[in-house]
């Protein structure tokens, strides 16, 4: 009767002990949650209930399996086996934590700073330093697993024996993927690039939607993705429209007749640019800015907070600027010179050869 109540006993303790401290741990981080709604971390750190009650478990029932007197055969698979799960619960319990507690501080530090470009920043830091923290607990995780094997301690000594010959090999084989690695970890802490920013890429205009430690995902405005490695940024020229500050000049070019009323377009512009919202109010102008031989280009500067508006600007002066030159001076636009050669004044034309003979010839009389 003992052989069958003392392995229940323990296994069930374990597990009641794990139900009761997870549940008693959630109520208090609920509680903690209500009173104190302008932090996140509570909130979080509920969500890491599930890693922890595998800690509590694999931590409760490693200790007492000895007690529990189960499978005598197999104690040391089972026990290894416990001791294993506990390492894995132990380092996903780990990253859950530090990842609430990045978070965290981060929804702090955007809540405190109204600079876009600040936030971005320290977004996009806090993202690859959860990335690194989570492969150094993962690798950690993983050493320690096979630390447990006697063969694999046995095995130590040789491998560091041969950490040197190692290194070097693995530096060469992997010279790709560290030099993306650094230059990750160069991207979140050098500010070249950051999430949300608006960057021109071979030619590709986007922002930048995900960045790792090895490759960097760019949403173009027609809702593809361009994925590239992050040393691509490192060591080629590429375009931030929202390094500094937001604020964007765009330009708008129409090719036009030499008699497109200038004053008029001026005026024109003003009234279009009252009436988009997009528009910030810094500054615009239109002047001329080319003359060829049939047509003048014409050039309006206008101004916006940011890219995504002075792309809306650009196409709202163009297009109703184009609308009313056609409505109302339509003699403005390009055409084509169909009509006679004016010449010069003050010319005598010449004379044709008719006439030229006429006043050479003599009169004819009736006398031979």
């Amino acid at each position: 009767m003992e052989t069958v109540l003392r392995p229940v006993i323990v296994v069930g303790a374990s597990v009641f002990l794990t139900v009761l401290i997870g549940w008693a741990t959630d109520v208090l981080l609920r509680k903690a949650d209500e009173r104190h709604p302008e932090t996140p971390l509570w909130d979080l750190l509920r969500r890491a209930r599930v890693p922890y009650q595998l800690v509590l478990w694999a931590a409760l029932l490693r200790g007492s399996y000895d007690e529990a007197e189960l499978f005598e055969e197999h104690r040391d698979g089972v026990g290894r086996t416990l001791t294993l799960v506990l390492i894995g619960a132990a380092a996903w319990l780990v990253i859950r934590i530090a990842g609430a507690v990045v978070e965290t501080t981060y929804s702090r530090y955007a809540r405190a700073h109204h600079d876009a470009a600040r936030v971005r920043r320290v977004r996009t830091q806090v993202t690859l330093i959860m990335r690194v923290v989570s492969a150094i607990v993962g690798v950690v995780a993983v050493a320690a697993m096979l630390l447990t094997f006697p063969a694999m301690r046995a095995a130590g000594a040789s491998l560091l024996a041969s950490a040197g010959v190692l290194g070097i090999v693995a530096g060469v084989a992997a010279q790709s993927t560290l030099s993306n690695l650094f230059a990750g970890l160069q991207i979140a802490f050098g500010d070249m690039v950051r999430i949300g920013d608006t960057v021109v890429v071979d030619g590709e205009w986007g922002s930048i939607e995900e960045i790792t430690l090895t490759f960097l995902t760019v949403r173009t405005w027609d809702e593809r993705r361009i994925t590239m490695p992050v040393s691509y940024f490192t060591s080629n020229p590429f375009e931030n429209w929202s390094r500094g500050t937001p604020q964007m000049t765009g330009i708008v070019f129409w090719q036009l007749d030499h008699s497109a009323p200038l004053e008029a377009m001026r005026e024109k512009l003003r009234d279009i640019l009252r009436q988009c919202p997009a528009w910030d109010g810094r500054a615009s102008n239109l002047v001329v800015t080319d003359s060829t031989a049939n047509t003048m280009e014409v050039r309006a500067l206008v101004t916006a907070k940011d890219a995504d508006d002075i792309w809306t600007v650009r196409v709202a002066v163009r297009e109703q600027m184009i609308t009313w030159l056609s409505a109302e001076h339509p003699y403005a636009l390009p055409r084509v010179n169909t009509a006679d050669a004016v010449p010069p004044p003050h010319r005598v034309p010449s004379p044709d050869r008719h006439s030229l003979r006429k006043a050479y010839e003599f009169p004819r009389t009736g006398k031979s």
